[in-house]
């Protein structure tokens, strides 16, 4: 049974996690870590993780960047391994989380899905099959109205995937209103689109002479990355320091 700490408890993302967890016996929540306290939850809700008490294995972080200096000093010094969820960290918190690595185990992903992970693991096979046979690589993704970086996180780690297995080294292209040219043989197209309350939509389109091959993710809803989360707690329990990611836990499975 992995023990976990929920930080975060109180938002959407952790009372997913939270009702997740409530219907997997191996994999209990037995604290949570919230300034907001008008949620009930069945578990004991600490204001601040200095404040906590329990007894934990690992620690599922779905806050906000102004906390994530304070878990890592936490997780640190308790010896505790954490899931780091949170986005939007500074080039100051980046570099404390790489340094962290070296002290305690932490899993950090551009995605949480399980099936993202795993879609990265076909792309860098499909695409030592067919880059060096001419096919050109796109990537369409879409998100809902409110996001606000283009291209996602997401659509990089899946270009970045593919470029990975290629001798060659592949330039991203953005936006090709602002040049006419034809497209460089060494490229990745990567488009966005934002609109309505499209939760995630990736696409990845092989195209060849006369064949085109695609592949494709939707999530539905955000309960994907919460549950990825939580396969990555139950994953990180008892893994010494080190820098983890959702490839490790599909590598495990």
């Amino acid at each position: 049974m992995t023990r976990a700490i929920m930080n975060g408890c109180n938002g959407k993302m952790g009372q997913c996690i939270t009702g997740i967890c409530a219907q997997d016996p191996d994999i209990e929540i037995v604290a949570g870590i919230d300034t907001y306290d008008g949620i009930k939850n069945s578990y004991p809700v600490f204001k601040s993780l200095q404040e906590c008490d329990a007894e934990a294995d690992v620690i599922i972080d779905f806050s906000n960047a102004k906390a994530v200096d304070a878990l890592i000093d936490y997780s640190v010094e308790k010896q505790i391994p954490v899931v780091l969820c949170t986005t939007g960290l500074s080039e100051e918190q980046l570099a404390k989380v790489e340094q962290a690595y070296e002290k305690v185990a932490i899993l950090k992903s551009a995605n949480m899905s399980l099936g993202i992970n795993t879609l990265m693991e076909l792309l860098k096979k499909a695409a030592l099959v067919f880059a060096p046979a001419g096919f050109d690589m796109e990537i369409v993704e879409k998100h809902h109205n409110q996001k606000l970086d283009a291209p996602s996180g997401t659509a990089l780690a899946l270009a970045d995937s593919m470029n990975e297995a290629l001798d060659e080294a592949y330039t991203y292209t953005y936006d090709r209103s602002q040049e006419r040219r034809k497209r460089d043989k060494f490229e990745i197209g990567i488009s966005a689109v934002r609109g309505g309350n499209i939760v995630g939509e990736h696409e990845v389109i092989f195209a060849g002479q006369d064949e085109v091959i695609e592949f494709k993710h939707t999530a539905y809803s955000k309960a994907v990355f919460a549950k990825g989360a939580v396969e990555a707690a139950k994953y990180l329990q008892g893994k010494g320091p080190g820098h983890y990611d959702m490839a490790d836990v599909i590598a495990a499975k």
